[in-house]
């Protein structure tokens, strides 16, 4: 009998675990545009004074050229360091550092991290903000956290309850519908600090469930990102084409991806092009899954919400995405991207742990994601190995659009190696203008066919 009720408490506790994450409260709700910005962050500022209260979208500076869009000068170019970190003094600011923030401190003594003052500058189309209330209460998780049911096209989750709910509001972020850069760029940076050119081409990224005609909710088997790739350099990668469609339901649709060869002019499907893959343009550096922090499939990890807490990141990186003021040769220096082109700040981030599945496999043992409240596409990544050493760091170089307000662009990134000393800077658009908005192009842009028939021949 004793053994019996246990059971039923077990079960009982089970249900009501699983009712209390299916949605945000009642009362959460009501605090949504007041207390709560529409996407869930917290209005007001901390009680230091030290991260702001949320007053609007970002301002573009007097030098910004409207009929230049993609050269984009640095809004707080005037302001200075309020502090900077490195190792001799870490331990004062310990509790707001990452693990792997420390471990780049300490390994590396030029590694300095210079803190500005916090600006909190995210802003989104009314569409977006429109459906993000209504995912409050009907968005919610299904199959272990693995797939979304009765979802809109806004962020999924403004109170997370869940590890897989912060990862699903980073997977479904909002940048823009419609993005291209003409020559995004890669490099990785060797333990010398060699800077070597591994891959150059042009990109479209799209996300069909932004379409801001769009006025039905999200269904589970249809692509939330396609990314096309057509790479001019190096040599050996010129005329190569990639292809990535992300499905919402990525249990049983999941990542479909195709790649041509010109040298086998022909256009295959690529099964490996996810989760610990190394990076094609990565140098072993990375692995797929590694891209702007967490790009992919959840299915091989146990995602546990730890909270959220005031930390470093990287922030406003219009600097280090200025050509002018922080060129290849400039930006790019041994073990790390140069200190002098960073800007940090203090921001809450939510931070979620992720445990390896026993029978899964992976190169990182565990994970630890630190994704802003605003921009829940940004933060950093702490990923271990077998031993649990930090292996590798992932950080976001983030900045907001002046030509469109409420976009963005969140995708460049860095990963350290801290094994090797060697790190990848990807997804690069400084040295040609940037990332540019464009209209939506048809879904058959974004497919084999569309490859096949455009290869070199």
């Amino acid at each position: 009998m004793a053994r019996n009720i246990k059971v039923i408490a077990a079960v009982i506790g089970a249900a009501l675990a699983g009712a209390a994450v299916a949605a945000a409260t009642p009362e959460e709700i009501k605090t949504l545009g007041s207390t709560r910005m529409p996407w869930g962050a917290e209005k007001a500022g901390n009680k230091e004074g030290t991260i702001p209260e949320w007053t609007g979208a970002i301002t573009p500076p007097p030098t910004f050229d409207p009929k230049t869009p993609t050269r984009r000068p640095d809004p707080f170019a005037s302001e200075k360091p309020q502090f900077s970190i490195d190792a001799k003094n870490m331990d004062k600011y310990a509790d707001r550092l990452s693990e792997g923030t420390k471990a780049m401190l300490k390994k590396y003594p030029t590694y300095r991290l210079d803190v500005y003052p916090s600006h909190r500058t995210a802003n989104y189309p009314k569409y977006y903000l429109d459906n993000t209330v209504k995912n409050a209460s009907q968005c919610k998780t299904v199959s272990d956290g693995l797939k979304l049911e009765g979802c809109w096209p806004g962020l999924p989750f403004s109170f997370p309850k869940t590890g897989n709910e912060v990862i699903w509001n980073r997977l479904l972020k909002f940048d823009a519908p419609a993005f291209t850069s003409v020559n995004m760029s890669s490099r990785v940076v060797d333990a010398t600090g060699k800077s070597t050119l591994t891959g150059a081409s042009t990109v479209w990224i799209q996300y069909p469930i932004f379409d801001p005609k769009r006025t039905t909710p999200i269904s589970g088997n249809e692509p939330y990102e396609v990314l096309r790739l057509d790479y001019s350099a190096p040599a050996r990668k010129a005329g190569e084409k990639v292809l990535v469609r992300d499905s919402v339901d990525m249990v049983d649709t999941g990542r479909r991806a195709w790649s041509y060869l010109p040298g086998q002019r022909r256009v295959k499907l690529s099964p490996d092009l996810s989760y610990d893959t190394p990076s094609p343009t990565g140098g072993g550096t990375g692995v797929l899954d590694d891209t702007a922090v967490f790009f992919g499939a959840m299915d091989r990890y146990d995602f546990k919400l730890i909270g959220k807490k005031e930390m470093y990141i990287p922030y406003h990186a219009y600097k280090v995405r200025d050509p002018s003021v922080c060129p290849d040769p400039v930006r790019h220096v041994k073990n790390h991207l140069n200190p002098d082109c960073m800007r940090w700040e203090l921001h809450r981030v939510w931070v979620v742990e992720a445990a390896l599945k026993p029978g899964k496999r992976h190169v990182y043992q565990k994970r630890v994601f630190h994704f802003d409240e605003d921009f829940p596409g940004v933060g950093i990544a702490d990923n271990y190995d077998s031993t649990g050493q930090v292996y590798r760091v992932v950080l976001n170089l983030p900045i907001s659009l002046y030509e469109t307000p409420g976009y963005h662009t969140t995708d460049e990134y860095v990963t350290y190696d801290l094994a090797t000393g060697l790190y990848a800077h990807q997804t690069d658009a400084t040295d040609k203008g940037g990332w540019m908005v464009t209209d939506m192009k048809p879904d058959s842009f974004f497919g084999a066919e569309a490859l096949a028939a455009e290869g070199v021949r």
